[in-house]
């Protein structure tokens, strides 16, 4: 640092005495080799030694006597950027890459473990469990008054989980159908399940089994979406499509409109079901949740039969087409 000061007051004294040159009266050397104005004293002192010469020509470039090649304590002009090391030297010998695995330590084992039960785990390490009752209601129609329920049940981690499926209809002290599966759910992409395993169907009639497999999930703009095909036993195959939205009004209360629709490949008579498009049904329930857990609604639905479905219903005498006023508990846990 000495010597950068020292080169920089040269510098400026250097410009100074140029720009005194030019304007100042022309100098000579005296006879004991001092330069001096004419009419000068002879004994005038001489400049410092690390000063610049007065007579030296303004446009001579100046330099200091030495200049580091690497940069040293007075110049780190030649230095690189690269070559300066702001953590104060390289890493020690022993130190481990921040880039690499832990070395083979683990939460539960090695010098870092702690003592006791493991306290921190990531979310698909854990097992969840969980019951939702979406429909447990009163159903009245004109012909009568019905019993309906849809629950569903998880249990497993985020990416394996065992699923029951259950939906049926209890009327006229008879269980009249009911929908009950057992799969295995795998999830594939953020929000999103395939679903293995099997179907029974049960109630009126002879009783049904099939293979299923199907996809459920929320697709955009907030949509759960659940399909599902089937194989059964004697060529039977049946196709399951259902979509919910939930709108929330207030924070509390919330209108949710579904629709769900079968489809069946194979003319079953025994159940009453046609090939083609069997039934659908569509409607909108509003609900008030006292809690996120428990949750009163009342609704409306419109249920229809359609092609041979409808003709065995109207050769049974039932109606084809009916409006449907709901009133029950959603509960979840």
């Amino acid at each position: 640092m000495h010597r950068l000061s020292t080169f920089a007051l040269a510098l400026a004294l250097s410009g100074a005495s140029a720009a005194w040159a030019e304007s100042a009266p022309m100098t000579s050397m005296s006879d004991d080799g001092h330069a001096g104005h004419h009419g000068a004293s002879p004994s005038a002192p001489a400049p410092a030694p690390d000063a610049p010469m007065s007579g030296m020509k303004h446009d001579a470039a100046v330099q200091p006597a030495a200049t580091p090649a690497s940069g040293g304590d007075g110049d780190m002009s030649g230095m690189e950027h690269g070559e300066m090391n702001m953590q104060g030297g390289a890493a020690p010998a022993d130190a481990r890459d921040p880039h690499a695995y832990s070395g083979g330590f683990t939460l539960d084992g090695g010098k870092y473990a702690s003592a006791g039960p493991r306290q921190l785990r990531l979310a698909d390490e854990h097992e969840f469990g969980s019951l939702l009752l979406d429909r447990l209601e009163r159903v009245l129609t004109r012909d009568g008054d019905a019993t309906a329920y849809d629950a569903q049940a998880r249990f497993g981690r985020d990416y394996d989980r065992l699923v029951i499926k259950a939906e049926g209809e209890y009327a006229q002290e008879t269980l009249q159908e009911a929908r009950t599966e057992l799969l295995w759910g795998h999830a594939i992409a953020n929000y999103w399940d395939t679903q293995l395993g099997v179907r029974a169907d049960s109630g009126s009639g002879p009783d049904r089994s099939w293979l299923a497999f199907g996809v459920q999930g929320l697709s955009p703009y907030w949509f759960e979406v659940d399909a599902t095909a089937y194989l059964g036993d004697a060529g039977r195959s049946a196709l399951r499509l259902g979509a919910e939205y939930e709108l929330l009004l207030t924070q509390r209360l919330v209108l949710q409109p579904h629709l769900e629709v079968n489809f069946y490949g194979k003319r079953d008579q025994a159940r009453g079901l046609g090939s083609g498009l069997a039934d659908a049904v569509a409607g909108v329930r509003l609900r008030y949740e006292i809690a996120r857990q428990f949750a009163p609604y009342v609704g409306v639905e419109w249920a229809g039969k359609f092609g041979q479905t409808a003709d065995l219903a109207r050769a049974e005498g039932e109606r084809t087409k009916e409006t449907r006023w709901v009133a029950g508990l959603r509960v979840w846990f």
